[in-house]
C-alpha cells in the first residue's frame, strides 16, 4: 500500500533522511519508532505531502500518494477550540466535498464508534485531552481514508487514554482494513504495532516485528551500577559490556543465574544490580549504542 525507496531528505546540510526504505502492505498497523531528530516527523511530513520528496521516491498503491484517499492526524491540534464536536467535523467534510444527509450519517456514526456522540454540541476547549484525540481520529478518518498517518498521536494523553487509542487503531485496522501508519518515542505504543521501523539520526537501523526484535538482543539484560565496574566484569566474566546512562549493561542467557556470580566476584562494590527481558528501547540501544535520550 506504502513504498518508500531510497528516500534522502536534507535540510541544508543536515541529512534527516538517508537512504530509507521499506513497504507497508495494505491492513497493517506500521510504526516509526525513534528519538526526537531521528527523522521519522520528516517522513511523516513527506508521507503526508506536505513537503516533496527530493530524492528518492514515496509510492501509494503503485502510484503517487492521493491526498483524497489518505487521512492525516498531527501532532499538533488540528481542532478548532471554538467550535464544537459537530461543527469541526462538518467543516472537514465539506473540505472532502461531502455535504448533506450523508455527510450527516456518517458525522453520526465516527460519533458513535469513538463514543463521543454525547458530546457532540460541546465546544472543543471543554474536552479533555483523551476525547479530542478521539475528535481528531474521527476527524481524519470522516471521508473513509484507505490510509492513516499520525504523528506522535498519543502526546500529551494520559496512560489510559493511550491504552483506548491503541484499542481504536487495532478496530480500524481489524474492521475496516485501514493501513495505519504511525510516529511515536514511546515503548508502549510501539509493541502494540504489527511491525516497527526503528530510525535513527535519518537512518534505518532495523526493521520488523516488535517480538522478532527484541530476540536479536543477546538474552536478558542485566545492568549494574556503578559504571567504573565495566572492564573488571568483562575481564572476570569474559563478556562483552557497555556503559549505558552511567551503569553497566550486558546481554546474557539466563540473567537471573548470572546476578549472584556477579556480586560474589566484587563483593561490597556494587551499588545496585537488576534485570529484566528486553524491551524495544533495548533493542534501540542494543543497535546505536545509546538511548532514545541521549540522541
Amino acid at each position: 500500500m506504502i513504498a518508500v525507496e531510497n528516500l534522502t531528505h536534507r535540510y541544508g546540510e543536515r541529512v534527516a533522511l538517508d537512504a530509507v526504505s521499506f513497504t507497508v502492505p495494505r491492513g497493517e498497523l506500521f510504526g516509526l519508532l525513534g528519538p526526537n531528530g531521528g527523522g521519522k516527523t520528516t517522513l511523516f511530513r513527506i508521507l503526508s505531502t506536505l513537503i516533496p520528496a527530493r530524492e528518492g521516491r514515496v509510492q501509494m498503491d503503485g502510484g503517487e500518494i492521493d491526498r483524497r484517499r489518505i487521512g492525516v492526524v498531527f501532532q499538533s491540534p488540528s481542532l478548532d477550540k471554538k467550535l464544537t464536536v459537530r461543527e469541526n467535523l462538518v467543516h472537514q467534510g465539506h473540505l472532502y466535498g461531502l455535504s448533506g444527509q450523508p455527510l450527516r450519517s456518517r458525522i453520526g456514526e465516527l460519533l458513535q464508534r469513538f463514543a463521543v456522540a454525547d458530546r457532540a454540541s460541546d465546544y472543543v476547549e471543554k474536552l479533555s485531552g483523551g476525547l479530542r484525540r478521539r475528535v481528531e481520529l474521527a476527524k481524519g478518518l470522516l471521508h473513509k481514508p484507505e490510509v492513516l498517518l499520525l504523528d506522535e498521536p498519543s502526546t500529551g494523553l494520559d496512560p489510559l487514554a493511550r491504552r483506548e487509542l491503541g484499542d481504536y487503531l487495532e478496530k480500524l485496522r481489524d474492521q475496516d482494513g485501514v493501513t495505519i501508519l504511525l510516529t511515536t518515542h514511546i515503548m508502549n505504543e510501539a509493541e502494540r504495532c504489527d511491525r516497527l521501523a526503528l530510525l535513527d539520526h535519518g537512518k534505518l537501523v532495523a526493521l520488523d516485528k516488535p517480538a522478532a526484535l527484541k530476540e536479536q538482543v543477546g538474552g536478558d539484560v542485566v545492568t549494574v551500577a556503578p559504571a567504573e565496574l565495566r572492564e573488571q566484569i568483562e575481564k572476570h566474566f569474559g563478556v562483552k559490556a557497555s556503559v549505558v546512562d552511567n551503569t553497566v549493561r550486558i546481554e546474557r542467557p539466563r540473567g537471573h543465574e548470572f546476578i549472584p556470580a556477579l556480586i560474589e566476584a566484587f563483593p561490597g562494590k556494587i551499588d545496585s544490580v537488576s534485570v529484566g527481558k528486553p524491551t524495544i528501547e533495548d533493542v534501540f540501544i542494543h543497535l546505536t549504542g545509546h538511548r532514545f535520550e541521549d540522541a
